[in-house]
């Protein structure tokens, strides 16, 4: 049975009352916000956890910008801020969000590190999308990074490749900085010219940078190739993270999806129809590894709101 199969036969036992994506691998992914609702879920103090620390403490990853390093290369991003948007930050206590995208990554990370016997090509290169705008993805990306982020032995650059709508700079407080578009369009531009560091030790950003009417072709281009084959194999320990845009949108995300080892799909329960969701699907199917995250249901309590997370090789 293929993925679309699978992933579907689960939609259609919650549509009749058989509940969401439940599996023996299935989770509860805490709740998990939509990226279009940011602002308003900052502006009523949203809570990741009843262990949340609410005050800042020093903690290894956590790094201080030495005082030569240029500004425009190198952020301190606000982690309060952060934590209020429900996003994980490594002086966080335990809460549930950060264990469930500890459950999370983990299939990931093996898959990006296998040098064995089913190695999957360009396994670090890891694309989180959805079939539709609001599924919560751009929310689900930056969580994972920041989870990968906290491990010993690995280092992540998170890609914002949303490059029509971008929205990791508004959970991140990022203004506009040169980014992926500018040094797919400059030859002249390297790419340490628009890395961004931050005050997470081992995390690292590429914006989407300056929009451009042909993003799609860019995209596609050969100087893609070398990009990308340049971020999977420039560190050994690296995980690149994509934020894409939505693949029923746009032709951007469809194009990206072709380049990617692993693609995590973020469906909103109760709203994202199985059409929908099959179609995405079906456009990603040649992906080696496709790992879904079932987004904003329900638990069975009725009062809380939980994600389930459903993993499938292909």
């Amino acid at each position: 049975m293929s993925i679309i199969e699978k992933a579907a036969a689960k939609l259609e036992k919650e549509e009749s009352g058989g509940g969401p994506f439940l599996s023996s691998n299935s989770i509860s992914s805490g709740e998990l916000s939509d990226e279009m609702d940011i602002q308003s879920r900052a502006s009523e103090g949203v809570q990741t956890g009843p262990d949340s620390v609410k005050d800042t403490v020093p903690v290894p990853g956590v790094a201080t910008a030495p005082a030569s390093a240029p500004m425009s290369r190198r952020i301190t991003l606000n982690l309060a801020k952060m934590r209020q948007y429900g996003i994980v930050t490594p002086d966080q206590g335990r809460t549930q969000i950060a264990e469930q995208f500890r459950v999370i990554k983990r299939p990931l990370l093996t898959n990006a590190f296998n040098r064995g016997p089913g190695m999957i090509k360009n396994g670090n290169l890891i694309m989180v999308t959805s079939a539709l705008a609001g599924e919560g993805k751009s929310f689900c990306t930056v969580n994972l990074a920041m989870s990968i982020a906290m491990e010993m032995d690995r280092t992540v650059l998170l890609v914002d490749a949303d490059v029509a709508r971008p929205t990791v700079p508004k959970i991140l407080g990022l203004g506009t900085e040169s980014g992926l578009m500018d040094i797919l369009i400059d030859e002249k531009l390297d790419l340490a010219d628009v890395l961004i560091k931050t005050n997470i030790e081992k995390l690292t950003l590429l914006t989407a940078g300056r929009r451009h009417s042909h993003s799609t072709e860019l995209l596609a281009s050969q100087s893609m190739n070398d990009l990308l084959k340049e971020l999977a194999e420039r560190y050994a320990d690296r995980v690149v993270i994509f934020d894409s845009p939505p693949l029923l949108l746009t032709s951007e995300a469809r194009v990206l999806a072709t380049q990617m080892g692993q693609i995590v799909l973020v469906v909103e329960a109760e709203t994202t129809s199985q059409q929908a969701v099959k179609e995405t699907l079906r456009q990603i199917e040649s992906c080696d590894v496709v790992n879904l995250i079932y987004n904003k249901a329900r638990s069975f309590s009725g009062g809380e709101y939980y994600g389930y997370y459903y993993h499938e090789s292909a």
